[in-house]
């Protein structure tokens, strides 16, 4: 079964087929740094790591491009309010960035762009929409001339006389662009210089881009003319992507993109988040617990601090294109899903050696695992219905977790190592797809304290020679220092003792 994906540009799902056979050039609009990051956010950029991780899975050599956008309004509103500068603004937000990315395990861009860094590539690309009749030049700012290009609302399937001016929020106000524009429904490409504020020389006089230009010339200059996906949340449909196919395929005259994908929004219990409904929930908030879900509820009974893979699971919970909404049901939900899933992870690490594995050398899923992973694949290949594939994760998972509840209680299992490691590889390997990964040390107070299944043994035995001595006492401290640090055992009537990470 091939890869199926859902063309935004096309309105339908089609066979996914590479510009060049084997890789893929893949582009995904990033955020504009003045602020921390929401669940919105959070989601946009878990969707998307999450088809890079399975397309470089299903063998395509995926180079991966997201930029920034660090040139804006709003960077330049947050530097007054904190009496800063932009590029400080920027740098301090780039780096917040990173760190709520990497604690959600999204793996980093091949490169990161800035539309500062691409002021050559932006005006270049002007130009060439100058010289073609594209764009016209009007009192220090340039303007795209919309009723230029036949194919204008393509993308979003909008008439251009249903279009308002302003859109995105980011233009002048409305009174200054009559004076200077052709028509209402043209938008700025760049913007002349505004007292007190960053600019850059050009041709047109003191100024700075306007956001559209941004990406397109981001795009070509890192990844070329024609792409083979262009991505980014649904909001940005119209009118940034729908400008941005307006500019580049004026200026080359060829497609920007063959597949352009766009993921819903994320709505809090119902609503659509914003700061005036006080439902706004930044990525550290939901991590460190400092967030509140349903005012109904008693404050005993709220929701505390989420596990990073707890919130990709939330994710993954719900397709893509289909809106998700956060409640503090569907977080409960993904939490305890989570729990399941990283018992499973961690059978290996709980009861390999005991099993005779060599969890080190895992290498590939074996023949008797094709049944599963064509079930997740031809879940994922349906255009990431990651619903479906996680059945197929948690079917693993909780078939792991009572065997481990066997191995704890009874010391053994009545299925062969060898089937119980193929199970765990099979459900390391698909989760790890997700980008749904646990490691032992980070559980059970940093694995039991920092020990190895080997001190454990060893302090098990010092703790059958003290009571083999009559020292009970010296017994006793031993155990409890093994639950001190995250180690249950249980003594068996044969007088032997195993344990476990609890």
């Amino acid at each position: 079964m091939p890869l199926t994906l859902y063309n935004s540009l096309t309105r339908r799902e089609s066979p996914f087929e590479p510009i060049e056979p084997g890789k893929v050039r893949m582009y995904c609009c990033g955020v504009t740094v003045y602020d921390y990051c929401h669940v919105g956010h959070a989601r946009a950029y878990i969707v998307w790591d999450m088809v890079r991780r399975y397309l470089m899975w299903r063998g395509y050599d995926v180079r991966y491009v997201q930029n920034f956008t660090d040139i804006d309004d709003k960077i330049l509103n947050r530097a007054r309010e904190t009496n800063s500068t932009m590029e400080a603004v920027a740098e301090r937000f780039i780096e917040e960035y990173f760190a709520d990315m990497d604690k959600l395990n999204i793996l980093r861009a091949d490169e990161y762009p800035r539309a500062t860094h691409t002021m050559d590539g932006i005006k270049r690309l002007i130009h060439e929409l100058e010289n073609k009749g594209y764009a016209y030049a009007s009192g220090g700012d340039v303007y795209y001339n919309v009723r230029q290009f036949p194919d204008y609302g393509k993308l979003s399937g909008r008439k251009l006389e249903e279009m308002q001016a302003g859109a995105s929020g980011r233009l002048e106000t409305a009174e200054i662009e009559a004076q200077k524009k052709q028509d209402s429904s043209d938008f700025a490409l760049w913007k002349s210089a505004k007292p007190g504020e960053p600019a850059w020389d050009s041709s047109w006089g003191k100024g700075r881009p306007g956001w559209h230009i941004e990406c397109s010339a981001m795009v070509r200059d890192c990844l070329g003319e024609t792409i083979d996906i262009h991505c980014g949340g649904s909001d940005l449909t119209f009118p940034h992507h729908e400008n941005e196919i307006a500019q580049s395929e004026a200026a080359t005259g060829k497609s920007l993109a063959n597949y352009w994908m766009h993921n819903a929004f994320v709505t809090v219990n119902g609503k659509k988040m914003s700061k005036s409904l006080h439902n706004f929930i930044t990525i550290r908030d939901l991590l460190d617990g400092n967030w509140s879900g349903d005012t109904a509820l008693e404050e005993s009974e709220k929701s505390k601090a989420v596990e990073p893979m707890a919130v990709r699971l939330f994710v993954f919970m719900a397709q893509y294109r289909s809106q998700i909404d956060f409640t503090e049901e569907a977080i409960a939900s993904a939490k305890n899903g989570w729990h399941t899933l990283k018992e499973g992870l961690l059978f290996g690490s709980q009861h390999g050696s005991k099993l005779g594995w060599d969890v080190e050398k895992i290498d590939k899923l074996t023949e008797e695992n094709n049944t599963l992973v064509q079930q997740f694949q031809a879940a994922m290949d349906n255009d990431f219905n990651t619903p479906a594939a996680l059945t197929v994760l948690f079917e693993l998972a909780k078939e792991l977790g009572k065997e481990s509840n066997v191995l704890v209680h009874q010391g053994k299992t009545e299925i062969s190592p060898e089937l119980l490691q193929q199970k765990w590889v099979a459900l390391v390997t698909l989760a790890g797809v997700l980008g749904l990964e646990v490691q032992p040390e980070s559980d059970s107070n940093d694995a039991a304290g920092g020990l190895s299944d080997g001190e454990i043994e060893a302090m098990i035995q010092q703790r059958k020679d003290a009571r083999k001595a009559k020292n009970f006492a010296d017994g006793d401290r031993i155990r409890n220092e093994l639950k001190d640090r995250g180690i249950t055992l249980i003594d068996q009537k044969d007088g032997t003792t195993i344990w476990h990470r609890s």
